[in-house]
């Protein structure tokens, strides 16, 4: 049997009226009340109708987009261009774009969709944070979701993702190819497909040219300048790597201003290789070589599935995986 907003409340312990405000966020509610709230939800498997969608006579013609942006990481960047691809495809037939932001927090997630439901947009695309999403399945039928970037977990939808496992072995393949055979690896947080499959990249190269793996040269962090300043002072004081992989752009940064402080020859006594195309990765001497992901196709593309399920609902989902590709430069 379906659960009722009643329920939630018992089962976090509030009123139901402390329920609704948390669900459509129209009066402030303390962040530990939010989380018994979120809990129970997703213990109960609840999620609010969709009566006064079906209702609806036509189309708003707005299309709901979550990213994940932490402040102080330059993600934001990332998927700030992707959002103005989506928005420049949607606005040739007429859909306006809402933005929203989960700072990388499913209690901020289920919150934003909560609200987007509330605004009766027409279709979601995501770009969705750790944890298992099998609560969207409540509603998957009524509201079209694109995901972005990211596999989520407990729901089969329409994704646009890039292949972060050829990606990094073929980087991983270019050091190596350049006589390298202690590779460090610095990451961020693992549970998420961006992350597991750069790392998987990165394993898969050394053991497929018969190098080892060797786990002291893997530094896995949270995604942040300070991370990857202390990743890279540990690889330079544990470890004798004579090049380094860096899984994300944050880290990458993290890791150059450490090198510069250490004053390290770049790539005389370390090369390097990060990830994503920002402008300042040219600027740093040298330019540092870098995985450039497909930012505007991922856009592009996502608006495109939307707009395909809107068409027909019925139809089959689809995963597009797009090339990532490797532009070298000086860092290797």
């Amino acid at each position: 049997m379906r659960s009722k907003m009643k329920d939630v409340a018992q089962k976090a312990g509030v009123s139901t009226a402390t329920v609704s405000h948390v669900i459509n966020g129209t009066r402030y509610v303390s962040e530990n009340t939010k989380k018994k709230v979120y809990q129970a939800m997703r213990d109960l498997n609840y999620s609010p109708n969709f009566v006064a969608r079906s209702l609806r006579s036509s189309s708003s013609k707005t299309i709901g987009l979550i990213i994940p942006a932490k402040e102080m990481d330059t993600s934001g960047f990332f998927f700030m261009s992707i959002a103005h691809s989506i928005e420049k495809k949607l606005k040739e037939i007429g859909y306006q774009l809402i933005l929203s932001n989960s700072n990388e927090e499913i209690e901020n997630e289920i919150q934003q969709i909560n609200m987007f439901k509330n605004q009766m947009i027409d279709g979601l695309i995501m770009a969705p944070t750790y944890g298992d999403h099998s609560y969207l399945k409540e509603f998957e039928d009524q509201l079209p979701i694109v995901f972005i970037d990211r596999k989520p977990e407990g729901i089969d939808c329409d994704c646009v993702l890039v292949d972060n496992f050829k990606g990094t072995y073929e980087a991983m393949n270019h050091l190596i190819h350049k006589g390298h055979q202690r590779i460090g690896y610095i990451s961020g947080p693992l549970g998420l497909t961006t992350s597991d499959e750069r790392l998987r990249g990165y394993k898969h190269a050394l053991l497929e040219n018969n190098l080892q793996v060797d786990e002291s040269m893997i530094v896995i962090d949270e995604a942040s300048l300070e991370a990857g300043k202390k990743a890279m002072a540990f690889l330079l004081e544990q470890s004798k790597c004579t090049a380094v992989m860096i899984g994300n752009n944050i880290l990458t940064l993290g890791s150059v201003v450490t090198l510069n402080k250490s004053k390290i020859q770049v790539p005389e006594e370390m090369a390097v290789i990060g990830y994503d195309n920002y402008e300042w990765t040219e600027a740093t001497n040298p330019p540092l070589t870098i995985i450039k992901q497909p930012i505007h196709e991922i856009g592009e593309k996502a608006a495109e599935l939307l707009l395909a399920r809107l068409e027909n609902p019925q139809k089959e989902s689809s995963r597009v995986s797009l090339p990532s590709s490797l532009e070298i430069r000086s860092s290797c």
